[in-house]
């Protein structure tokens, strides 16, 4: 899961960062979910380099684009040029294999295609002290925490067209025994798949303007799988059945956004997009049907931004979106930023923006016959708005430095409660939050090939109404990357240092601070085309644990202690 500036919900699927793939969204239409982990459909070895846009953008992007925008480019045929392979094997009886192919041939036309497979037995041996009982393996799972995934990528590229898609499957055991399953079964697990294709036009005109287009399908399908006994006292013989969840989701749609020079002062971007969510359809059986709800709907969107010069040294960017879905209606959502640059290696930056992010379909229509959990179709949007100052300052020729101070409001925020009068698990817009923060970052680069990073931020994120902070928000997080060259150009060594405060809980605890240090030994062409690497996580093999949700028992779940990776790249 990730967070933000202070804001990250145990429980929460990403649903508040959008997530983009060469420019194509890749949040699904049942739960809003970014996913990054196992179940993105993209394999990290195809990754050329990932843009990352902070704060809100929703006046460009429309949905989820409520914190940031995170945009993953991937590599193109040339940068192959042939046929790589890669495996990979390291702990916990973890190994993956990939193959690529991808080339630009000379008539112009240009192919990647590549296919990934891993598995992993997961920890064999987890322990959880709130289940410490004779009854329930001394607190012990075995064997329950596994991981299946295959990938599949493809890009075809001939003059202005692109035509690309994915499909990405992966099947992971459940160890936690989240709402009310029971406890060391291996049955209890979730399979994601997801998939998208887009055909992309992108032209440049003769006088300079450029027009973007791109038609597009996503598919998402979640099956959870939850054993649960049914006895309904503790004297009585255990009744196992395994609950289902089935989640379908189909989306088509397109979108069109011209940019071009006007009057030499401004760039102005004129854009719209249109999606149908035609099947939104989630049902929960086991022998009996709880749940058999399908939806459709549709969204449509119309937005500007202006870049205008006002002075040599002063710019203004200003943007502005409408949104009109059929659940709840119409929003507009702005977004301005001015730029200062008194100094050559100097800017100075003033930022003001609105988002917004939709109910998802999970949060609106979702129950399981009320067993743990009830529906809430009434839900509204949630609403952002952050103001912002930054500072940016080259040092000499090596060395880049920010400075930045951030306060934000959120309205109507979607939060997973448990109803006292029923105590059943429902989606509501409860709270208001308010946060505030600082960051700091400096960042250098050698021609020797030295690199780091070097951060930290200061954070507070709470409840509007009871001043408490919010679970899961750590005042401090500190950030350390250094790459070091122990062989010009051959040879490395890498070092990520992270620090994360104590944290509050949602049943009221805390878990403690802690720091993660992870080494990384790595290596090109010591043999034309081979690279090589050795990682190992959490090298001093720290215990930490991360606050549980709503859906656990645990009050904090035990996170991974130190393991290992081998990996290894052959260009032929």
């Amino acid at each position: 899961y990730l967070g933000v500036r202070g804001f990250g919900r145990p429980g929460d699927y990403n649903s508040r960062i959008l997530l983009l793939v060469d420019g194509q969204r890749l949040n699904e239409n049942i739960y809003s979910s970014a996913n990054i982990g196992i179940q993105s459909p993209i394999d990290v070895d195809l990754i050329e380099r990932v843009e990352v846009i902070r704060g809100p953008s929703s006046s460009l992007y429309g949905t989820n684009a409520f914190f940031g925008v995170v945009n993953v480019i991937t590599r193109w045929g040339r940068d192959v040029q042939g046929v790589e392979v890669s495996g990979e094997a390291g702990s916990h009886a973890s190994w993956d294999g990939r193959a690529t192919y991808g080339r630009r041939y000379p008539g112009g036309l240009e192919a990647l295609v590549s296919a990934t497979y891993g598995e992993s037995d997961g920890d064999d041996d987890l322990y959880y002290p709130e289940f410490d009982d004779p009854e329930t393996n001394g607190g012990v799972v075995e064997d329950s925490d596994g991981v299946d995934i295959y990938k599949i990528f493809a890009r075809l590229a001939w003059g202005d067209f692109t035509l690309e898609g994915a499909l990405a499957k992966s099947e992971k055991q459940i160890p936690t025994a989240p709402w009310g399953t029971v406890f060391n079964d291996p049955r209890t697990r979730s399979i994601d798949e997801q998939s998208f294709v887009f055909l992309q036009y992108d032209h440049t005109f003769a006088d300079g303007g450029n027009l973007n287009s791109r038609l597009h399908y996503g598919y998402y399908e979640y099956d959870g799988d939850y054993a649960i006994d049914y006895a309904e006292t503790e004297e009585e013989a255990p009744y196992l059945v395994v609950n289902m969840d089935d989640s379908d989701g189909h989306w088509a749609g397109a979108e069109a956004q011209y940019t071009r020079k006007l009057m030499r002062r401004h760039q102005v971007v004129l854009g719209g997009e249109y999606q149908s969510n035609y099947r939104q359809d989630q049902a929960n059986f086991d022998e009996e049907v709880y749940l058999d709800d399908r939806r459709d709907g549709d969204y449509w969107a119309l937005y500007v931004q202006d870049d205008v010069r006002l002075l040599a040294n002063l710019s203004l960017n200003a943007g502005l979106r409408y949104d009109h879905y059929s659940t709840f209606g119409g929003t507009l959502n702005p977004r301005a930023a001015l730029i200062y640059s008194p100094l050559e290696k100097t800017a100075l930056k003033l930022l003001y923006g609105e988002a917004f992010r939709a109910p998802s379909a999970y949060e609106l229509y979702y129950h399981d016959g009320e067993a743990t959990q009830k529906a809430n179709p009434e839900l509204d949007p949630e609403n952002i708005r952050t103001y912002e100052v930054v500072w940016e300052q080259y040092l000499g020729d090596h060395l880049r430095g920010v400075l930045s101070g951030f306060y934000y409001e959120i309205d109507h925020l979607i939060n997973l409660k448990t109803d006292p009068a029923d105590d059943l698990l429902v989606f509501d817009n409860l709270d208001e939050v308010e946060a505030l923060g600082a960051e700091v970052e400096l960042e250098g680069k050698w021609e020797n090939g030295v690199a780091g990073r070097i951060s930290y931020t200061y954070q507070e994120a709470e409840d509007k109404e009871t001043g408490a902070l919010l679970s899961n928000s750590p005042k401090h997080l500190a950030k350390l990357n250094l790459l070091l060259p122990l062989v010009r150009d051959m040879v490395f060594v890498t070092l990520e240092e992270r620090y994360t405060s104590a944290r509050d809980t949602v049943q009221g605890g805390e878990v403690g601070g802690f720091a993660q240090t992870n080494l990384t030994l790595s290596s090109q062409d010591l043999v034309e085309g081979l690279e090589l690497s050795a990682s190992v996580y959490n090298l001093f093999d720290k215990d930490y644990s991360d606050p549980g949700s709503e859906e656990h028992f645990q009050d904090a779940i035990a996170q991974e202690g130190r393991t290992f990776r081998f990996k290894l790249t052959y260009l032929f």
